[in-house]
């Protein structure tokens, strides 16, 4: 083992005997002197067997990077330290290798091996790091390795290894489109996945890769309105955004027939009845429309509106211009109204903020004026406004301009005019001409404050006017003589060429109302003719056409003049001009059929030009897009979906229920969980919605999806729920107050050993006759009674109750377990009546014998009927060790034939397992004829560990792949011990 290697600096402090010495130089950022002879020193630094030097090394190598260094010579002496065991120090390398993979390829191929290493790292940062750096090498050759590290960690235990799985997909993607069908499954499969964690990464994922494939996201849709809340601010918007697209496929549009919108008890959740008559009676087309099917919200499209609207407070303006442009495009007319006062919040932020928020704003603004009216003042402008700010401010204020308000409105103009911003003051001028033309009242008042700013001492405001005036001017030409006679006496003043020929323009095309002043004007522009712009030329070239046409006796020689000018004129447009002019007024002998309709080209009557926001047209870019900030298609943009005609099915959003929880095994189970979820009404809740029928779970989602997932958050519907439970049990307590003193009269006959099946039984006769607040009753009155029940049970008690019990590990099973055939009196199981017994005052000690040694604990689902083609399996934990290894766990597999033919040959094939995880497989079995099951042993070793077993389950003619993932409790040996033998191993223990 070699010495650290000493080092000299011209510049630095004192070190440490054997650590280097290194200098600091201002001008370098305190890292490195202008000398760069340090290559040699980073590479011995490497490697040392001292981690403090590798990470001052890697330290000083990515600061190099960063000042755009070329450190690629570093890179054998890098990637060594790949296996370093410094958590730091990985990192570091791994940031250099994804900068320098893919220019030292062959290099960074020699150290797959180390990489592929990583991915089986007990760390889960080094996992997720090692797939990173993987997926960042831009080689095709190791496409198939990529794609098996991939597949790997979207099966891994840690949801930041499956979100980092997430994230290469699309860079995999990129390099080999080819893979497109294997990375879909993987998409499919983390789709799936109800961690918030992953969310956004895979919606990320499929958004790349496949955003056609719209399938996917049915069984996944609830789910994802649900964790919304819950996810990271950058997914929120990636999910809000692809359910935005997914919304318009599925749902009907909310506003095609408006004024007989009705939604299911939902009216009040939003505003009042009088805001929604307000909005729907403000549409005039809805009073025309034709007699239609009254329009029904989905409930999954309510569901989509009503988890995104807590997120108007996020603290990202990104989330919130994501739900607002959800909201534009989703949501009735009656509730957009919601997004305004969001939106105006964020002009407080940075101006980069502000003016994409005011983009968005203005094209809003458009179509939906009133939601922005009451909060006018807040696109006041400021001083300290950057011009595009205070130009996107205009154009709001020109937007939501109307009779009551446009006082106000010009005044602001009148002050805003005296900026010092030249750009600001000719889009407010450019304002006033649009107020004018779209509020009739006020056009001769603008018209005046416009003809008032020609005395302006800028040429640039002057300038701005007369074009303004001049499209003002052409909707009442006949009543604004002086305005143009003082417009022409400008033409000496002003410079600006557009002014200039707006002038012109103005003088030819209404020549008869100044008859006088236009020849004079065409005079003066023909001796100035050649110094003049081109716009100007061409203006002057068409003055003279129309003076001729009009007034030839006084302007023909002008005319021909100007002619003569042009016909030599160095750019050939006018040249052109001149020529075609001359052939067309002046009558010949080969152009006389054609000068007869000079009048009808040249003074033909042309319409008014209409002033109109250049945000009319971007609504049909989804707002909040790149697409739409720019104004034009960029690339990756796809197209909003136009509403379909008729609604798309909505069961494919259905998650399918398992067979053997329909009807006849749903009753049982109410009956018989009913005494043990009465404790609580917010446990009985969701129990019932969550077993109720499939035809009804798109109405049940639209009542209580409150009450899952992110729902919870929205403290309106909550409260409104609670009242209305309120006022059920209130309304049905006078009612049964005679039933419910019956109940306890027979709660307290029942024997104390059987009190929990004796009512459970006695309930269940009655629950089919009584009514939901009955129910409602109950479970308040069971609130109220002590619990001391529970614990009366006597100690030496150790009958088994006549019905099966509930384990209390079932509780975290969504399905109910299977009916099994009742234990014999004679033996007790292991579920609920063990977990009691170990609960007894006395000390004797129970004994295992009496156990049965297959616990009927809830079976779990492994393969669906109609995955497997109608082999059902199931598999069950019988919490005993195997009797071939004491280290495996014994895992009990049911089988089932639901088809019509035998299915044979039933095994288990090659399984892909972590390390250390080992199976002991269960004998084959021949046949099994339909209708038929079967049950097999089967060991596996887990390793202490909760990570899933992958293995095939193979028949003669196909294999499913199967999965079995141990919950924490199914891993401990179980061990029977007294109260007094617990307590007393209690206090051998520390730390409490």
């Amino acid at each position: 083992m070699s010495a650290a290697p000493a080092y000299s600096e011209d510049k630095g402090g004192s070190a440490g005997p054997g650590e280097p010495e290194y200098g600091h130089d201002p001008a370098s950022g305190g890292i490195f002197s202008s000398d760069y002879k340090r290559h040699d020193d980073l590479k011995e630094m490497l490697d040392t067997n001292k981690d403090s030097l590798k990470l001052e090394a890697m330290k000083r190598i990515v600061a190099m990077i960063a000042r755009g260094k070329n450190a690629s010579d570093l890179f054998p002496a890098v990637v060594k330290n790949v296996a370093c065991k410094n958590i730091e120090v990985k990192k570091l390398v791994y940031v250099y290798l994804v900068r320098y993979a893919e220019e030292q390829q062959d290099l960074a191929l020699l150290s797959i091996s180390t990489f592929q290493r990583g991915l089986k790292d007990p760390n889960q940062l080094i996992r997720a790091s090692a797939l990173r750096v993987l997926s960042s090498i831009r080689v095709p050759i190791i496409v198939p390795i990529m794609m098996l590290a991939i597949k790997e960690a979207a099966s891994d235990m840690s949801p930041y290894v499956r979100k980092t799985a997430a994230h290469a997909i699309p860079k995999l993607y990129s390099l080999d489109s080819d893979q497109k069908d294997q990375l879909i499954e993987v998409i499919e499969k983390l789709l799936a996945d109800k961690t918030t964690l992953v969310a956004g990464s895979v919606v990320m994922a499929f958004e790349e890769v496949c955003p056609e494939r719209i399938d996917l996201i049915h069984k996944n849709y609830r789910k994802l309105c649900n964790l919304l809340i819950d996810v990271e601010e950058w997914g929120q918007v990636v999910i809000i955004s692809m359910l935005t697209r997914y919304a318009r496929t599925q749902f009907l549009s909310p506003t095609q027939n408006e004024s007989l919108l009705e939604e299911n008890a939902e009216k009040a959740f939003y505003g009042s009845e009088e805001d929604e008559a307000k909005g729907a009676g403000s549409e005039e087309t809805a009073a025309a429309a034709p007699a239609r099917k009254p329009y029904i919200m989905d409930p999954d499209h309510r569901l989509l509106l009503r988890n995104t609207k807590p997120l108007l407070q996020s603290r990202s303006a990104a989330v919130v211009m994501a739900v607002a442009q959800l909201y534009f495009h989703l949501a009735p007319k009656a509730e957009v109204g919601v997004i305004a006062k969001a939106l105006v919040r964020l002009l407080r932020s940075h101006s980069e903020v502000q003016y994409v928020v005011l983009q968005n704003v203005a094209t809003m603004s458009i179509k939906r004026r009133g939601m922005f009216e009451p909060y006018l003042k807040s696109f006041y402008i400021r001083s300290t406004d950057p011009t595009q700010i205070k130009i996107l401010k205009l154009e709001v204020l020109t937007n939501l301009a109307n009779e009551t308000n446009i006082p106000t409105v010009l005044r602001e103009f009148q002050t805003y005019i005296r900026s010092m911003d030249k750009d600001f003051v000719a889009a407010t001028i450019q304002a006033i001409g649009r107020c004018a033309t779209n509020i009739g009242r006020v056009r001769d008042t603008c018209l005046n404050g416009l003809v008032q700013l020609l005395s302006n001492r800028d040429e640039l405001v002057v300038a701005e006017s007369v074009v303004v005036i001049k499209k003002l001017l052409q909707m009442q030409p006949a009543q604004h003589g002086e305005i143009i006679k003082h417009l022409a006496k400008l033409t000496d003043n002003i410079q600006v060429p557009m002014a200039r020929a707006s002038i012109l323009w103005l003088i030819g095309e209404y020549c008869e109302h100044v008859p006088r002043i236009a020849p004079d004007v065409l005079r003066k522009m023909a001796k100035s003719f050649t110094a003049e712009e081109d716009i100007v030329k061409l203006q002057v070239i068409n003055l003279a056409a129309k003076l001729y046409l009009t007034n030839s006796k006084q302007t023909k020689l002008l005319t021909q003049y100007v002619l003569s000018l042009a016909k030599y004129d160095q750019n050939y447009d006018i040249r052109d001009r001149a020529r075609f002019t001359r052939q067309l007024i002046v009558p010949s002998e080969q152009g006389g059929a054609l000068s007869r309709h000079a009048k009808k080209l040249f003074l033909a009557p042309k319409p008014a030009p209409v002033l109109e926001s250049s945000f009319k047209d971007r609504d049909h870019f989804q707002l909040g897009s790149l697409s739409h900030l720019l104004n034009a298609k960029a690339t990756g943009y796809q197209e909003l979906p136009d509403w379909p005609e008729e609604a798309p099915d909505p069961s494919v959003r259905n998650v399918e229920v398992p067979e053997w929880t329909k009807c006849s095994n749903r009753e049982k189970r109410k009956e018989k969980e009913k005494p043990f979820y009465s404790d609580s009404e917010g446990e009985s809740g969701p129990t019932e919605s969550a077993d109720s029928d499939p035809e009804s779970e798109s109405e049940s989602d639209s009542k209580s999806s409150s009450e899952s997932g992110s729902g919870e958050s929205s403290s309106e519907s909550d409260n409104e729920d609670q009242d209305e439970d309120e006022e059920k049990g209130r309304g049905s307590e006078s009612e049964q107050s005679e039933e419910d003193g019956k109940r306890k009269t027979k709660k307290k006959k029942v024997p104390e050993g059987k009190g929990e099946a004796s009512s459970s039984d006695e309930d269940s006769d009655s629950s089919s006759s009584t009514s939901e607040s009955e129910m409602t009753s109950e479970s308040e009155e069971e609130q109220l009674e002590p619990a001391s029940w529970r614990r009366k049970t006597p100690p030496s008690s150790k009958r088994a109750p006549a019905t099966k019990e509930i384990s209390l590990l079932d509780l975290e099973d969504f399905t109910p377990p299977s009916v099994q055939p009742v234990s014999p009196p004679a033996i007790v199981s292991t579920s609920l009546a063990a977990d009691l017994e170990g609960l007894t005052l006395t000390d004797s000690t129970l004994v295992p014998s009496l156990l049965s040694p297959v616990s009927c604990v809830g079976r779990q689902e492994l393969l669906h009927r109609v995955a497997g083609e109608g082999l059902v399996v199931d598999y069950t934990f019988s919490r005993q060790p195997f009797s071939g290894d004491p280290h495996m766990v014994s895992v009990h597999i049911h089988f089932s034939n639901s088809s019509d033919t035998p299915i044979k040959g039933l095994h288990v094939g090659t399984p892909k397992l972590p390390a250390g995880i080992s199976i002991q497989e269960f004998p084959e079995i021949e046949s099994l004829a339909p209708g038929e099951s079967a049950t097999a042993v089967m060991g596996i070793n887990f390793c202490d560990s909760t990570q899933a077993a992958n293995f095939q389950l193979c028949t003669q003619t196909r294999q499913f792949y199967v999965s079995i993932q141990p919950p924490v409790g199914e891993l401990m040996a179980p061990v029977f011990m007294s109260e007094n033998e617990f307590k007393k191993e209690q206090g051998l223990q520390g730390g409490h």
